[in-house]
């Protein structure tokens, strides 16, 4: 399989148990997580040689976030070691009408206060075939962001595919911000995946589509996807479509675009969902796992959504899924009976 670089912050999330609200718990999960650091989960569950790359104090508290990546069979030899802290986000899960939410306590964590000397990226892309990363790294910092640009440098001298979930944060950034640091970064980019809100708060592009309405028809998005690949020469566009009717009913599917045409997955409604952080990033790894072994974008999308349908079962930001259960959800097995 697969060589494939991922390239992020892994941080520890820090929630009650089941639905309590934060000010009701006396004690929380620790539960480690981020973009990049999910991606690279689920393509080694796939079976890739998927190898992630951050900075990491040296004390426990970092090991203990390096050992979630050895667990579940992730390379872990490029991840420099130093720094005082992990990042810390706390995540309380919503139900019905009561949305999730997400406090970060990420300042001055050890990959925001790195630098791009201490990443030897020729050697990390060394045999590569793949590279994301996600807007949430260079929001992190102006140093995280200049690390994603030397990566991106890099995988580009050695031939290697470079996608991006957009993934825009207003608590880490502005769009202002975020567009001046992220459109310069298209030009390494050959898949760019996000959802509406992404393309219009980092790249400056809307599309036609009432999202807060629930109306995600596809056709809405076809205009800005060509818009999108034209600007910046992508291979593929692509957004996944959420119907949000409460915190713990999704419906879910995607469209994708690859110069000459669209392809739309097929719906899943998702209800009840059990923890929908880690949601696009199963996506991505899904997506690219399918561009690296289906023979049509339409395999590839359809493979990517049903990886991420199943994540939204399982707590955690891992998606913690085989090749077999995602291919057998895709040929349209959804009944949930037990396996015996």
């Amino acid at each position: 399989m697969a060589k494939i670089v991922t390239l992020g912050e892994l941080m520890l999330r820090l929630s009650p148990e089941g639905n309590d609200r934060f000010i009701q718990s006396d004690h929380f999960r620790v539960i480690p997580g981020g973009g990049e650091a999910n991606v690279a989960i689920s393509l080694a569950n796939y079976g890739h040689d998927a190898d992630f790359v951050t900075k990491l104090p040296k004390h426990e508290i970092g090991q203990l976030a390096l050992n979630a990546m050895r667990r579940y069979g992730v390379g872990t030899s490029h991840i420099v070691r130093g720094g005082e802290r992990v990042g810390i986000y706390y995540a309380e899960t919503g139900a019905s009408m009561r949305p999730s939410k997400v406090i970060y306590d990420r300042a001055h964590s050890a990959i925001a206060e790195a630098r791009p000397e201490e990443f030897d990226f020729d050697e990390i892309f060394e045999g590569a075939q793949w590279f994301h990363w996600s807007g949430i790294t260079p929001a992190i910092s102006d140093n995280a962001a200049d690390i994603v640009k030397a990566a991106c440098e890099a995988a580009k001298r050695h031939g290697v595919t470079v996608s991006v979930d957009l993934n825009f944060r207003k608590k880490l950034w502005t769009s202002e911000k975020a567009i001046s640091i992220m459109r310069p970064l298209m030009q390494y980019v050959d898949v760019c995946i996000g959802n509406e809100e992404d393309a219009m708060l980092c790249l400056g592009f809307k599309p036609d589509a009432d999202i807060e309405g629930g109306k995600t028809d596809a056709a809405g998005y076809h205009k800005i996807f060509e818009q999108m690949a034209k600007t910046f020469g992508f291979k593929y566009v692509v957004s996944t479509l959420r119907e949000s009717y409460s915190a713990t009913h999704n419906g879910w599917k995607a469209l994708i675009y690859n110069g000459e045409e669209f392809y739309e997955s097929r719906h899943y409604d998702i209800e009840p969902i059990i923890d929908r952080v880690g949601g696009g990033d199963s996506f991505a790894g899904g997506l690219i796992h399918g561009l690296l072994t289906k023979p049509t974008q339409g395999e590839a999308l359809e493979f990517a959504v049903a990886a991420s349908a199943l994540k939204h079962t399982i707590n955690g930001d891992f998606n913690l899924v085989s090749k077999e259960e995602v291919e057998s959800l895709a040929a349209g097995n959804a009944n949930g009976r037990v396996q015996r």
